[in-house]
């Protein structure tokens, strides 16, 4: 078990203390991945041998410090690779790791939902379970040829080897400050799709104004929508220009959300993130000579004067576009 995922319990709009937290990983090794908006990876292989100690053991080290010295509880998923640590991540708790060994890593997927595999979204885990394909362990046992009829040749593939324990994935050093997230989490499990897209248009309305502040513009959005059983989808769209701009922020979240496919699904929280900051300056915007889209620039310039005057709160995300 060299791979920790620790899921720091940081909260709502907490953000800010991730790269504190991330700082407190790196003590550790300096393969660490940054999971926004509370999350990370961090590979011990090294750490091991020069602490003398186990992941297990570091791990109790690192929620220790964690509660020490920012105040922050975590939970931990320990695993070979990537791929079982996050999930062995869904069924840790706070003070106890959840950690699958080596030779547990069989066992530990065989039954676990197809959904639960990082990387198998909503379509997917339909298509499977219509033949009977719910778990991964039935997915392991499937012949090659049908997984790859099911859902193509490569994913196929990929599914077969990550159902069987071939993790190819490795923990991929990052730079969390190229981003920036905002989350919005529901007071209770909410099955409403109307709502799951005002908290949407709240955290992109919010995501614009925070690049606009700091003179960037992103080149992805990525959205995370988190289910009731603890278990997450992630997908990431590239965005058609450079922007920080509210309304087309938006526009891509609703798409990232369109496409999930989600029915009735019991979510408890969505997060947003905008990937790949660069300077405002260093963009350019293609002109529509649309006057609805003039007004509304117009309008976020306004905006973003009274938030700089009054605060961030002095124009509430989500009431421009209302």
């Amino acid at each position: 078990m060299t791979i920790l995922c620790v899921r720091f319990q940081l909260p709502p709009m907490y953000e800010a203390a991730l790269p504190g937290l991330l700082g407190l990983l790196e003590e550790f090794t300096p393969v660490v991945q940054a999971l926004p908006p509370d999350g990370a990876l961090a590979d011990l292989r090294g750490a091991e041998r020069y602490f003398g100690r186990t992941a297990l053991e570091l791990a109790s080290v690192i929620r220790v410090r964690a509660l020490a010295l920012h105040g922050i509880d975590c939970v931990i998923g320990a695993g070979p690779g990537p791929m079982v640590a996050r999930m062995a991540l869904r069924e840790a708790r706070p003070g106890r790791t959840r950690a699958v060994a080596e030779d547990e890593v069989r066992e530990f997927l065989a039954g676990q939902p197809v959904v639960a595999l990082p990387g198998v979204g909503a379509r997917t885990a339909r298509t499977l379970c219509e033949y009977g394909l719910d778990t991964l362990g039935r997915v392991a046992a499937a012949p090659l040829s049908t997984l790859q009829r099911l859902v193509g040749a490569r994913a196929g593939r990929e599914l077969h080897e990550r159902a069987n324990g071939v993790d190819r994935g490795r923990v991929v050093p990052d730079a969390v400050s190229r981003s920036l997230a905002a989350e919005r989490p529901f007071t209770r499990d909410e099955l409403d799709p109307d709502r799951h897209r005002r908290a949407l248009l709240s955290a992109a309305e919010e995501l614009g104004a925070r690049l606009r502040a700091l003179d960037k513009v992103c080149r992805g959005l990525t959205l995370t929508v988190r289910y009731a059983d603890r278990s997450a989808t992630t997908r990431t769209r590239t965005l058609p220009e450079p922007t920080a701009h509210s309304p087309a922020l938006t526009r891509a979240a609703y798409g990232l959300y369109e496409a999930l496919g989600l029915q009735r699904a019991r979510v408890r929280a969505v997060a947003l993130r905008a990937e790949g900051l660069d300077p405002a300056e260093q963009a350019a915007h293609q002109l529509t000579f649309d006057p609805v889209d003039e007004k509304v620039r117009r309008i976020e310039e306004v905006a973003d004067r009274v938030r700089a005057k009054f605060g961030p709160h002095a124009v509430m995300p989500g009431t421009l576009a209302a």
